[in-house]
């Protein structure tokens, strides 16, 4: 039991490969950039498959840089297949633009599988946000295939909406959407982030039905005006990594929480006083501090703790 009382608990825990396949920026942190870090310090090999390749994020204005293709990744996975290299304990699947691309790592997952049973898929479904597909809409359909390959999803309220062709306007629908979700046999979701909270407050909630009996949280946390870029990356690594290392739904989520918000803390104090008192920070000013906040990440401080609510019956009603 000590070991699980520190923050990365004995080295055998910790050996396993993760693959990730995100965006690429050669500036700044999010997706590949946004979850190599904090996994490689929490323990874990990681391998990346960039599913874009940009000089930077959108959020600039500007950019420049390439979009994988479905052939593109399928050669990686080719090359992998060969030389005997699709080892891995987990995956891990962010920003994917092309629905090819997505069909393909799936199929990918579900081969792995077959050779190890205990691979573990954490899909965050990103494709949209406040009411908004960032994709192309021919994405959704294969979106809610993939998901069902999936241990753990970590959609945002727009996304978890759009997976289960439900209204989420309240924590109680939030609820009964994540259950259409088990009941298609995916075990843990994590509700990243949400507008269901009070004024000031953002509420994240967290189900998991792999355990037979289902366990719920919720947890809030003070909103931040501010934009950042990255963090549901990083929120989607650190639950891997805590998830694997605790296997405790709530500890996973405090902590997980903890992180980010640290990282984010970090990161506004820092544009701040680098842009100037009453001067609105530049979005390079912005980019996560996240090699500063790497005793953060070993270690979070947890502030914030969820609740249990696994007691609350959600009422099927609106299913």
């Amino acid at each position: 039991m000590a070991a699980k009382d520190n923050c990365c608990g004995d080295d055998s825990h910790c050996e396993v490969r993760v693959l990730t396949v995100e965006s690429s920026v050669v500036w700044g942190h999010i997706g590949n950039e946004s979850v190599v870090f904090p996994l490689q310090v929490l323990g874990f090999d990681v391998s990346t498959i960039n599913s874009v390749q940009f000089s930077n994020h959108t959020g600039y204005g500007k950019w420049k840089g390439q979009v994988l293709n479905a052939q593109d990744v399928s050669d990686l996975f080719e090359g992998l297949r060969m030389n005997g290299l699709l080892q891995f304990s987990h995956v891990l699947t962010g920003y994917i633009g092309s629905e090819s691309f997505l069909e393909k790592v799936a199929e990918t997952v579900s081969e792995m599988r077959k050779s190890n049973p205990a691979l573990k898929y954490v899909c965050d479904p990103v494709m949209g946000d406040n009411g908004k597909l960032y994709v192309r809409k021919e994405l959704v359909p294969v979106y809610r295939k993939v998901v069902t390959l999936a241990d753990i999803i970590t959609p945002n309220q727009f996304e978890l909406e759009i997976l289960t062709e439900s209204e989420v306007t309240s924590e109680q629908e939030a609820f009964v959407a994540i259950d259409k979700l088990h009941q298609q046999g995916v075990k843990t979701v994590v509700l990243s982030s949400s507008s269901l909270g009070t004024k000031g407050i953002l509420l994240c909630l967290a189900s998991t039905a792999a355990n037979g009996k289902p366990e719920r949280f919720r947890l809030e946390i003070p909103q931040i005006e501010a934009r950042f870029v990255g963090t549901g990356d990083l929120f989607a690594a650190s639950l891997l990594a805590w998830m694997h290392k605790d296997g405790n739904l709530k500890v996973a989520l405090e902590k997980t929480v903890a992180t980010v918000q640290s990282v984010i803390q970090r990161t506004l104090a820092y544009a701040e006083k680098v842009a100037g008192e009453g001067k609105q920070p530049t979005p390079a000013q912005m980019e996560l501090r996240l090699i500063q906040s790497k005793a953060s990440i070993e270690c979070p401080d947890i502030e914030l703790h969820a609740e249990d609510v696994s007691h609350i019956p959600v009422s099927k009603s609106n299913s």
